[in-house]
């Protein structure tokens, strides 16, 4: 922890030097800084002996082949229209789309993010993807019925209709908007700009503006369809690269038996004197963890993920915008399970790589490198604790976990497999992006721009949209310092650490607003309003009272040394549905236009328009676009679980609007083959569960 006022200014000016235009020219074409000059020379020698021609011909194919693909699709549905561009025409089958939730997850962050997080602390990091095997079929089950039904295209949409007002929806927008900035953009550029560099020996920042460069191009031009059938390719890409990478590993390693004790031996050769910061964990196998010293505590990862995990899969526009794209609710769903069978790839494919790299390369010379006798960098590498030694290494003085994949791949592939996992990392790169850019766009353009200009036609927001990603790549990137220096140096702590301080309020008012007919607007603004300003003021206290360094006595205020951030996600969705609950209760009761149709209790049988409408937006609630009016609109009586959830009403009702109706309605067949498959998929969670316990 650096508590002295010079050092704290030192360390902030020296990452604003970096965007300064002297600072950045000299950094990219090798400027006066002799430790980056050495670090990035050492590199490059090391490269010339890893990268040939072989390498860039597996790169460049990959990127013809992903262009190729994003022209086809985006060729596919008319890309001048609303729901053409922000909903892929709302006709995607649910491999795609299946495929896009995964991709869209499992972007280059989550590469490194996991991987070294896995390095750091071993397998337990792992509940956090397989946790969203349950939060995804939810999603599927419960939300999006209630969001087509709905007829919205955005999330704050949906707050809007429900509870009325203008307010939570502009503050929603504004808070989904810097999520992704904090958590998303930035930390996807980042992680796939530092695997550039690790691998390729190319400046951050410079590797950061060519990603920008290409990936901005099919998704400002293509929308959302052109993003998901090209996430398609990228996980089919992602998936073979990690397989053979982890085969290589595992083969290197000695196999999966020896996995445990390599690691347990993965002690770097330089050591801070009398601290044990340097010590791989003795419950790295272990998926569940003590409840008050653990670092991923098993209470927090049951209940407090879960808050997060509802955030993320069924009220995040990234997320839920892929499931509304679908032909109808059992696409959706069938898409649900196999993102979710995919989930439960990253603990072989990508933590237990990270943890073979750190026992592989954590410094000391002859230990574990029996086909490599020589080290990208003459120091300690992954699991290096020494400050100055960490940044020789990797820029960061609290540590280099998150070189852990990159460096795995640039010592063990050979010969063109080098240049396909390079790929595969800018597949999950590219994948996360676009997903992100477009979702981004469309809350910007449908929630915000509207508002401005009440009168704007279809081309306008088309141009609106595009322009608001490159917006949002400007602030993404000047957020990449910071990232360098976060939590450890581990960049997966970091995203989930802000999402808990932000995420579960907004958790909160949209299971409150769901599945309690009872919530009205004051309750739901003033429950935003009171967990923004608690959960700014923990996250502000993380970035003022950093994690101390190995070896300097951790000095930070009891609520943050003493309560983790999954246990502060609890208590902070606990209190937001309180202040909900209690002001919900203590005013007036939302109309009933604000109810029917746009809870679970009142899901119609009617249909839903394709289309997405420019009416104007005002401060009264409206329901449903094409919503009928009349006994047939009304609930079904009767209703038990297992008929709302397995076995769908088998009498459509016709609408008298003209426009064409989206039934939210599902075939008995189909319905039934998704229930059987979300049983066997949770049968499956659940004996992974047990066997890493």
């Amino acid at each position: 922890m650096i508590n002295h006022p010079n050092l704290l200014t030192s360390r902030w000016s020296q990452h604003f030097c970096r965007f300064t235009p002297c600072c950045f020219l000299h950094s990219v074409l090798g400027g006066s800084r002799t430790q980056t000059m050495e670090r990035n020379a050492t590199i490059t020698r090391s490269l010339s002996a890893h990268f040939n021609i072989s390498d860039i011909i597996v790169i460049v194919a990959y990127f013809v082949l992903n262009v190729a693909v994003g022209i086809w699709s985006s060729c596919r549905v008319s890309r001048n229209t609303l729901s053409g561009y922000f909903l892929a025409g709302r006709n995607m089958a649910w491999w795609p789309i299946g495929a896009s939730l995964f991709a869209s997850s499992e972007g280059s962050g989550l590469f490194i993010g996991l991987a070294g997080t896995g390095a750091a602390g071993g397998i337990a990091v792992a509940g956090f993807e397989w946790n969203a095997t349950y939060i995804l079929l939810a999603l599927a089950w419960i939300f999006v019925p209630v969001y087509i039904s709905s007829g919205i295209v955005t999330m704050p949409e949906y707050l809007q209709r429900r509870f009325g007002g203008e307010r939570i929806q502009m503050y929603l927008s504004g808070l989904s908007l810097l999520l992704s900035v904090f958590t998303k953009i930035s930390t996807d550029l980042y992680s796939g700009a530092l695997f550039v560099q690790v691998c390729l020996g190319w400046n951050l920042y410079l590797s950061t503006v060519l990603m920008l460069v290409v990936t901005a191009m099919y998704t400002i031009a293509g929308g959302l369809a052109a993003v998901i059938y090209t996430d398609a390719l990228q996980t089919v890409i992602m998936i073979v690269g990690a397989i053979v990478l982890t085969i290589t590993a595992f083969n290197e390693i000695g196999g999966y038996q020896n996995l445990e004790k390599a690691y347990a031996s993965a002690i770097p050769a330089l050591v801070v004197p009398n601290t044990t910061c340097h010590l791989p964990r003795s419950d790295a196998m272990h998926l569940f963890r003590d409840p008050v010293s653990g670092d991923l505590p098993w209470t927090g990862m049951t209940f407090g993920l879960t808050i997060l995990a509802a955030w993320y899969w069924c009220t995040d526009q990234v997320i839920v915008q892929r499931s509304l794209s679908a032909k109808n609710l059992s696409h959706a769903k069938a898409g649900s399970i196999l993102a979710s069978y995919l989930k439960m790839l990253p603990m072989i494919f990508i933590i237990m790589p990270g943890m073979i790299s750190r026992a592989l390369y954590p410094g000391r010379k002859g230990t574990y490198e029996k086909k490599h006798q020589t080290s990208m960098y003459r120091t300690d590498a992954v699991g290096c604790v020494v400050p100055e030694e960490c940044v020789k290494v990797c820029g960061a003085e609290v540590g280099c976990s998150n070189i852990a994949y990159p460096k795995l791949v640039i010592e063990l592939m050979p010969s063109g497999l080098r240049g396909l996992m390079i790929a595969v990392m800018m597949a999950a790169l590219m994948s996360s992006l676009t997903s992100i850019f477009n979702s981004s766009s469309t809350l910007f353009t449908m929630d915000i721009w509207r508002k401005i200009r009440k009168n704007a036609n279809e081309k306008e927001l088309l141009l609106v949209g595009r322009i608001v990603t490159v917006v949002l790549v400007i602030i993404s990137v000047v957020w990449i310092p910071i990232l360098q220096n976060a939590n450890s140096g581990q960049l997966y702590v970091y995203i989930q650490s802000v999402t808990s301080y932000l995420a579960p309020p907004v958790t909160a008012v949209f299971g409150l607003a769901v599945f309690w007919k009872r919530a009205n607007e004051q309750g739901a603004f003033w429950g935003l309003m009171v967990g923004l300003v608690v959960g700014l003021v923990r996250m502000t206290m993380e970035f003022v009272y950093p994690i101390p360094r190995c070896g300097v006595p951790d000095e930070r205020p009891s609520i943050l040394k003493d309560i983790h951030y999954l246990h502060f996600a609890i208590i902070l969705c606990a209190l937001t549905v309180g202040v909900v609950v209690g002001i919900s209760l203590l005013s007036e009761p939302p109309l009933h236009a604000q109810v029917k149709n746009l809870t679970w209790w009142t899901i119609p049988r009617g249909r839903s328009p394709p289309e997405i409408t420019l009416r104007k937006v005002s401060t009264r609630s409206h329901s449903a676009p094409g919503e009928i009016d009349g006994p047939a609109n009304c609930p079904p009586r009767g209703r038990t679980w297992s008929t709302m959830l397995c076995k769908p009403p088998t009498e459509p009702v016709e609408s008298s609007s003209p426009i064409q109706q989206r039934s939210i309605q599902e075939e008995p067949f189909w319905a039934r083959v998704c229930c059987i498959n979300a049983i066997i998929l949770m049968c499956v969670n659940v004996f992974f569960y047990a066997y890493f316990a």
